[in-house]
């Protein structure tokens, strides 16, 4: 053979090489043919016809997102900053290439949209109250714009709210107080529960005379076992120096 046969074998080699393409498991290829679609390849190896065949890759997997934190005025009128974060992937790859330019750009921008016009519907303490509710729905709006485009949004969170200082004073204040009030009624209910037990105690002493005089002994007991110079008298030793002191006194008014 010649050398002009080896240099078209050559360049007829590098051609067919150059169309030889390895598509990974979590991509696909959307081909076109002379500016048509006409299939979906991959994954794997696959053959494109050079100059004739183009296509774009597109990824399967989940696109973790950012949305950027955004003004947003609630319902009763309170400034916030949101963040949050938006999870999607692809679903039908010929969409998301022939739908929409920049599918990636168009999802970012929704979102930031959607944020803002659902968490505007609530008041502030439905925001911090029912975040799940909210994220909720702003993943279904998001979702039914971006469904034409051939992408499906998996789960929407919103992670930061920032209030203005104000306001954050404002609630701290509010959750004192409440904390407050929550001690002051258990504190009460104590009081309360303490007083019926000591209306008990009290109604089976009066039943029972003797409980009285053994718990005495009792707590004459609880003392002595500390050393100290307390002196005790039992109120019975009181009333019986009384009755003496009275009978006494009886006696020297009759002499």
């Amino acid at each position: 053979m010649s050398t002009i046969a080896y240099y078209i074998i050559g360049v007829l080699f590098v051609f067919l090489a150059s169309g030889i393409k390895v598509i990974k498991e979590y991509e696909r290829a959307v081909i076109f043919l002379l500016g048509k679609q006409t299939s979906i390849r991959g994954p794997g190896l696959i053959f494109l016809i050079p100059i004739f065949e183009k296509m774009v890759k597109i990824s399967f997997r989940t696109i973790t997102m950012g949305i950027p934190s955004q003004k947003i005025i609630t319902k009763d009128n309170v400034s916030i900053d949101i963040a949050a974060v938006a999870y999607y992937h692809i679903v039908d790859p010929r969409k998301s290439v022939i739908a929409i330019e920049d599918v990636f750009n168009a999802v970012n921008q929704i979102s930031q949209t959607t944020v803002r016009n659902v968490v505007g519907q609530f008041m502030l303490d439905q925001l911090l109250s029912q975040t799940a509710d909210i994220n909720s729905q702003i993943k279904d709006v998001i979702d039914q714009h971006t469904e034409p485009w051939g992408v499906q949004v998996t789960a929407v969170e919103i992670k930061d709210i920032v209030l203005p200082d104000n306001m954050q004073r404002a609630m701290a204040k509010e959750a004192e107080a409440e904390r407050e009030r929550r001690a002051k009624i258990v504190a009460a209910q104590g009081e309360f529960q303490a007083a019926e037990k000591l209306g008990q105690a009290a109604d089976l002493i009066a039943a029972h005379p003797v409980a009285l005089q053994l718990r005495t002994l009792q707590t004459m007991a609880e003392i002595s076992v500390e050393k100290n110079s307390t002196i005790i008298f039992p109120a019975q030793f009181m009333t019986t120096v009384k009755e003496a002191l009275e009978v006494i006194k009886a006696d020297g008014f009759k002499k």
